[in-house]
C-alpha cells in the first residue's frame, strides 16, 4: 500500500472502440494529492491467453494475416507477392510478454518470421526476435538483437535444441528496470542488463508495441543470401496462439504501473536466479553460433562497453531464492578463503625457498674466503721455509 489516502478498485475495461473485454479486471489505485498524483493509475494489466480479435490488428498483407478460431489462432502467409504482418492494440512500458510460435515447414530458405516489440519515431528502441529460415533438414536460426534510440548492432544468435515447425513453443520477453532477458519455453537464453552506471543507454522510457511480420529476405537470411527462397513450396505459413502478457500499459502519456506504484507478482523486479544463470550458461555455450561481444574483428577499436563488464562483477553476489536467503555467499566466501590459503601458503614457500638459497650463498662464501686464507697461510709458510733454506746455505 502507498499511504493512507490509496484506495483499491476493480473494475471492467473497455477498449478505445468501445467493446467491452470480457474476463479481464485490472486493479487500480486512486492516489492522494500528496503522492503527485491525478485521477487512478491501474497496477497493472494481465491479460491471460488473450483473444488475438481483442488484442492485435492485421496491419497488412492483403487479407493474407487472419485471425482464426473465434480469436484463438492467428496465422501470417508469405506469398512471391506480398508478406504480412500484425500489431498490437496496446503499446507497453515494461513487462512479461509471452507468444506461442509454430515457424514455417519444411524449406523455409529465404523467409524471416519476426517477432518484436518497438516503439515509434526514428530514434526507436527494440527488442527483437528473427527467425531466419533455412532449407528442410537445416536448423533454424534464431536473431536477437536490442535496438535502443535507432541503434542495434547488438546480435546474438542460436540454434535451437528442437525443431520450431513441429509444435507450438514459447518465446518471452521479461523487460523490466534492471534487465531485459529473452526466454524459450522458460529458459533464458539471453540478458542484457541495465548498465546505464558506464554510460550504455537502457529502454526505459518510450512505450513499445508488439509486432510481428512474414517476409522474405532471401538476399541476406539463409547463408548470408547464397540460397533464395523458393517459390514454388508458397505460401509460407506461421501461426500464433497464447498470447499472455503482464505488463505496464501505456494510456494517455503515461504508463499503468511505475516504481512507486509497481505491479504485482515479481516480474517488475524481477532477476535470474542461481539456477536460470546455469541455464542461460548452458544454453550460450552449446547454442549459440554468433556473439557480437566476442567480434573483435567487427569492433576492432573495442568491444562496446557493456560486452566488457562481462565476467568483472564481483564473485561474491547476493542472489536471493525463494526464501530470500542468501544462496551463493557463503560458499563464495569459502572459496574466497581457500585461495587465500593456498595463496599464502604458496608464498612462505617461496620465501623459505629464497632463505634458504641465501644461506646457501652466505655459507659458500664464508667457505670459499676461509679456503683462501688457508691456502695463503700454507704459501706462506711455504715462502719461510724457502727462505730457511736459502739462509742455512
Amino acid at each position: 500500500m502507498i499511504g493512507d489516502e490509496v484506495v483499491a478498485a476493480t473494475r471492467l475495461e473497455w477498449t478505445e472502440r468501445g467493446d467491452r473485454v470480457l474476463g479481464r479486471a485490472a486493479t487500480e489505485f486512486l492516489v492522494g494529492r500528496r503522492h503527485g498524483w491525478a485521477g487512478t493509475v491501474a497496477a497493472r494489466d494481465i491479460v491471460s491467453a488473450a483473444n488475438f480479435n481483442q488484442e492485435f490488428d492485421i496491419t497488412w498483407g492483403d487479407g493474407r494475416g487472419k485471425i482464426l478460431n473465434n480469436g484463438e489462432l492467428l496465422t501470417l502467409s508469405l506469398d512471391k507477392f506480398s508478406g504480412s504482418g500484425f500489431q498490437s492494440k496496446n503499446e507497453y512500458l515494461f513487462g512479461k510478454i509471452d507468444m506461442q510460435l509454430k515457424l514455417v515447414p519444411g524449406n523455409s530458405a529465404g523467409t524471416v518470421t519476426a517477432y518484436y516489440l518497438r516503439s515509434q519515431g526514428e530514434a526507436w528502441d527494440e527488442i527483437d526476435f528473427e527467425f531466419l529460415g533455412n532449407l528442410s533438414g537445416q536448423p533454424y536460426t534464431l536473431h536477437t538483437n536490442v535496438y535502443q534510440h535507432g541503434k542495434g548492432d547488438k546480435e546474438q544468435q542460436f540454434h535451437l535444441w528442437f525443431d520450431p515447425t513441429k509444435d507450438f513453443h514459447t518465446y518471452s520477453v521479461l523487460w523490466n528496470p534492471k534487465s531485459i532477458i529473452f526466454s524459450v519455453d522458460e529458459t533464458p537464453i539471453r540478458e542484457f542488463k541495465n548498465l546505464e552506471s558506464i554510460g550504455v543507454p537502457f529502454l526505459k522510457n518510450n512505450p513499445l508495441r508488439i509486432h510481428s511480420s512474414l517476409w522474405n529476405a532471401d538476399q541476406w537470411a539463409t547463408r548470408g543470401g547464397l540460397i533464395k527462397t523458393d517459390w514454388t513450396q508458397a505460401p509460407f505459413t506461421a501461426s500464433y496462439r497464447n498470447f499472455k502478457a503482464d505488463a505496464c500499459v501505456w494510456s494517455s502519456g503515461k504508463p499503468s504501473c511505475t516504481k512507486t506504484s509497481p505491479p504485482e507478482g515479481n516480474w517488475f523486479l524481477q532477476e535470474l536466479d542461481l539456477a536460470a544463470q546455469q541455464k542461460l550458461k548452458l544454453v550460450q555455450k552449446n547454442n549459440m553460433i554468433y556473439n557480437y561481444c566476442t567480434d573483435t574483428k567487427r569492433f576492432p577499436q573495442g568491444l562496446p562497453r557493456e560486452c566488457t563488464q562481462i565476467g568483472k562483477k564481483k564473485k561474491k553476489k547476493r542472489i536471493s531464492g525463494e526464501e530470500g536467503e542468501d544462496i551463493d555467499g557463503e560458499e563464495a566466501n569459502r572459496k574466497k578463503k581457500e585461495k587465500k590459503k593456498r595463496s599464502s601458503t604458496k608464498r612462505e614457500q617461496i620465501d623459505r625457498r629464497r632463505r634458504r638459497r641465501k644461506e646457501e650463498e652466505e655459507i659458500a662464501k664464508m667457505e670459499k674466503r676461509s679456503m683462501a686464507k688457508e691456502q695463503i697461510g700454507r704459501r706462506k709458510r711455504e715462502i719461510g721455509g724457502e727462505r730457511e733454506e736459502i739462509d742455512s746455505e
